[in-house]
């Protein structure tokens, strides 16, 4: 019997894992900015938690600040013994990441780039290649 409740302890272990695995890393990520760039403010992790719903752990909440911190998408600030959030970028920035993540997570990225390019209207096409001249000048200095 003792087997038996260590395997169903096992299988909840197990049940739980592949809940964080269905909702992409990248797409909670994006929750919690998305929730970040609703505050007025620095915000606790508690109040992104809150803010996103569901159940998602508080742990798996600080997790993912965690990674945002480390690739300067978000900072923090000491507040009393915790941190107070804030996201690193305005909107266009948040939307920028979320389009790295959306090529990250593809295998062939020159396909993907070059289908983006070719559904650009003429004006957006221009200005990208305005913005990558600017780039490479900027890369020369």
């Amino acid at each position: 019997m003792t087997h038996h409740d260590e395997h169903d302890a096992h299988g909840e272990r197990d049940a739980r894992q592949p809940r964080l695995r269905r909702r992409a890393q990248g797409e909670l990520e994006s929750q919690v900015l998305a929730a970040l760039h609703t505050a007025r403010g620095p915000v606790s992790a508690a109040w992104v938690q809150e803010r996103i719903g569901g159940d998602l752990a508080y742990t798996t909440v600080m997790t993912i600040l965690t990674r945002l911190l480390a690739k300067d998408v978000v900072t923090r600030e000491r507040a009393g013994r915790s941190f107070a959030w804030t996201p690193a970028s305005d909107e266009a920035g948040l939307a920028a990441f979320r389009m790295r993540k959306v090529l990250d997570g593809e295998s062939d990225r020159e396909a993907v780039l070059a289908s983006f390019v070719t559904t650009l209207t003429p004006d957006d096409e221009q200005l990208l290649r305005d913005l990558l001249g600017q780039a490479g000048a900027e890369a020369d200095d």
